[in-house]
């Protein structure tokens, strides 16, 4: 089975959200499944970091799609076999800035082509024509709206026989694009309608993945089920409600290598399950690190996240106060919304010992929180899946989560029976609201006080199995379905 795995972005290559991390490690996950026989290679756009980070380059062709001279080079991902193919445009892609804004966080303003292009791309090395002569692939998984075109391009321009499964990570971003665009990325107006890629009179990558490839897949089984209703739907309910039998839903899993507290090589002390002292540690080091006061009695909160509506956060400042008075301290790592960032920074002003707000993203703090705190909180509107609850769930740092999505499927609430049959993992809200939070961090840092009631938490989620090789098997699973679909 040889498989092409269509993102515009991978870990260790260039990230800005969970996209990343699941395409850096899903293909490789599948790679290493002992029943995996074939080949799995990733495309993805050429940015400027992807160019210095891939290892081994070589050219193999030059193309040129869409009006646009472009060349696929093939490197390899560093510290692993995985061949990562690369289409290199300077001129789209070789920019200062992120994959998809500018260095002021505005939208690209022809990302319709950078990632038309890409589909392009993705599309003709699925096909009789590709410049690929010794490989063409079976198989698919376009990931996003930025790959969504692919799915279209292979149905109504290549005639491509190869089959295409298109996953949902948030079915919140559509890549909707005036239909000026039209002609410029080459596609059929006979099928800018409703039976098509037409989306209330714009070109939808999004729809176009959710209408044309053979299969579906989200990042989890609740989250498979919500989008189907109108609250999470976003307008697509009623096509992925006709889509429903082609539809699954698979939680992600984690990189055990990057994301393992006991082999983790930012932490200052690596711990285990079995060996749990070692967080104590991190936690008084990352306390003294961020300013913050030195108390192995101070339960210490952490969030790392996109400071979005969301994800929730909005909910914590007007109940912090309380919490902070009562002894907790908070460490906060993210940016997004600019009235929250200065929210918890005037929180961090106000209690410089008790609370820490670090605006932007780092790899190595993190890792720290997700290590040195005792409680993680994630109180998403909706999550798709989350990686974070899992990485709470592996280091020790039961999370406190709202029920849906991809939360709802991996944090079992804390109670008498979940308690009683080793079972619970986190605590989850009862509703969405400041009150709601509060209620259940005060149930949580009730527990935490017992140090042996905690541990029971605690080993119960580090149980879990939170591996990319327990998911991998459910996307191979769905492969091979999808390519006995007529």
């Amino acid at each position: 089975m040889r498989v092409l795995f269509a993102t515009s972005e991978a870990y260790p290559l260039i990230k800005t959200g969970g996209l990343a991390d699941v395409s850096g490690a899903l293909p490789k996950a599948i790679s290493q499944l002992n029943n995996f026989e074939g080949d799995i290679k990733l495309i993805m756009p050429g940015y400027s970091a992807v160019l210095v980070k891939l290892q081994n380059i070589v050219s193999i062709a030059d193309i040129n799609v869409l009006g646009e001279a472009c060349s696929i080079l093939i490197g390899k991902m560093p510290d692993t076999n995985l061949d990562v193919l690369v289409v290199k445009n300077a001129a789209l892609y070789e920019r200062a800035g992120g994959p998809y804004a500018d260095e002021n966080g505005k939208d690209w303003l022809d990302n319709a082509l950078r990632f038309g292009v890409l589909s392009r791309v993705a599309s003709l090395l699925c096909s009789a024509n590709s410049p690929l002569l010794d490989w063409q692939p079976d198989l698919i998984q376009c990931n996003d709206w930025q790959t969504g075109l692919t799915p279209a391009y292979m149905k109504l321009v290549d005639n491509s026989s190869t089959k295409s499964i298109f996953s949902i990570h948030n079915l919140a971003f559509q890549g909707n694009f005036h239909a000026n665009w039209l002609t410029r990325l080459e596609l059929p107006a006979a099928h800018f309608q409703i039976n098509g890629f037409e989306y209330f009179q714009q070109i939808s990558f999004l729809k176009a993945g959710l209408f044309y490839a053979d299969q579906l897949s989200t990042v989890s089984p609740t989250y498979a089920e919500e989008i189907q209703t109108e609250n999470f739907g976003f307008g697509f309910q009623g096509l992925l409600q006709a889509r429903s039998d082609d539809l699954t839903g698979i939680l992600n899993g984690i990189d055990t290598q990057e994301w393992n507290p006991e082999t983790d090589v930012h932490l200052p002390k690596n711990y285990s399950n079995q060996r749990i002292t070692g967080k104590s540690t991190v936690k008084k080091m990352l306390q003294q690190q961020l300013g913050l006061q030195i108390d192995a009695n101070a339960p210490l909160l952490g969030i790392v996240s996109r400071l979005t509506h969301q994800k929730g956060l909005d909910l914590l400042p007007s109940i912090m106060p309380q919490l902070v008075n009562q002894g907790c301290q908070f460490v906060i790592l993210g940016s997004g919304d600019k009235v929250l960032e200065a929210s918890f920074t005037d929180l961090a002003e106000r209690f410089p010992n008790q609370v820490s707000m670090n605006i932007g993203y780092h790899e190595h703090l993190s890792h720290n929180i997700m290590a040195g705190s005792d409680v993680f909180i994630m109180p998403s509107r909706f999550e798709p899946c989350g990686l974070n609850q899992l990485y709470g769930l592996a280091y020790g740092t039961p999370p406190i989560v709202t029920a849906t999505g991809g939360l709802a499927d991996s944090v079992i609430d804390t109670n008498d029976t979940t308690f009683k049959h080793n079972t619970a993992t986190g605590f989850v809200l009862k509703t969405v609201s400041s009150a709601s939070l509060l209620v259940t961090i005060q149930r949580a840092l009730e527990i935490w006080k017992s140090k042996t009631d905690w541990r029971k938490i605690q080993k119960n989620g580090m149980n879990r199995e939170v591996s990319w090789a327990f998911s991998a098997q459910f996307y191979l699973d769905l492969y091979e379905k999808t390519l006995l679909t007529e």
